[in-house]
């Protein structure tokens, strides 16, 4: 019977189940055999990472052409400009195209656990926050978005995957949950 698992993926930690021995990656967090990321985030992400068994699932959730909203939420270098969130609401010129038009808007900071480490506190330099919606998923993405629109990305968290939520799913990071079971050629 095929599974769907919610993982909170915690900073620092590698979106697939091996790697060198000095690198900490989902095998130290979920003990669960046979089941592989539909989607990935890099390393120094943290957030939503859904993990299943079952390949049509996986492509489901990771394929583009089945739109499945992404939603982040950015801290960024300095106080984000409305002129920057339209940039962003439209397409980014990156070197590898324009982007899709993504739903961009600022955010106050959200309540969230703790960083380990930390970002970097500069007194002089502000952050603020914004929430970015995405439905593709081209690689180190909103980190290329938001430094091109001229506000680096200082702290990334995926926080919903189509109609997972980890708003709702309360887990902390390292935590995860089966979410789904069904059969095979069963739907998301």
């Amino acid at each position: 019977m095929p599974i769907l698992i919610a993982v909170n993926k915690p900073y620092g930690v590698l979106s697939q189940f091996s790697g060198e021995p000095v690198e900490s990656t989902l095998r130290a967090y979920v003990p669960v055999p046979n089941v592989y990321p539909a989607g990935r985030l890099d390393k120094e992400s943290e957030g939503l990472l859904l993990l299943t068994d079952y390949g049509p699932w996986q492509a489901r959730i990771s394929d583009p052409r089945f739109k499945w909203p992404k939603t982040y939420w950015v801290q960024v270098e300095g106080e984000v400009s409305d002129t920057a969130l339209a940039q962003l609401r439209n397409g980014v010129r990156l070197k590898d195209g324009l982007t899709l038009p993504a739903h961009a808007v600022r955010i106050a900071p959200p309540e969230l656990w703790p960083r380990v480490p930390p970002v970097r506190f500069r007194k002089s330099v502000p952050t603020s926050w914004i929430a970015l919606t995405l439905r593709e998923g081209r690689n180190r993405q909103v980190r290329r978005m938001t430094a091109a629109v001229g506000f680096p990305t200082l702290r990334l968290v995926r926080i919903a995957i189509g109609p997972y939520d980890l708003r709702n799913l309360r887990l902390q990071p390292g935590e995860w949950r089966i979410v789904k079971r069904g059969a095979v050629g069963s739907r998301l």
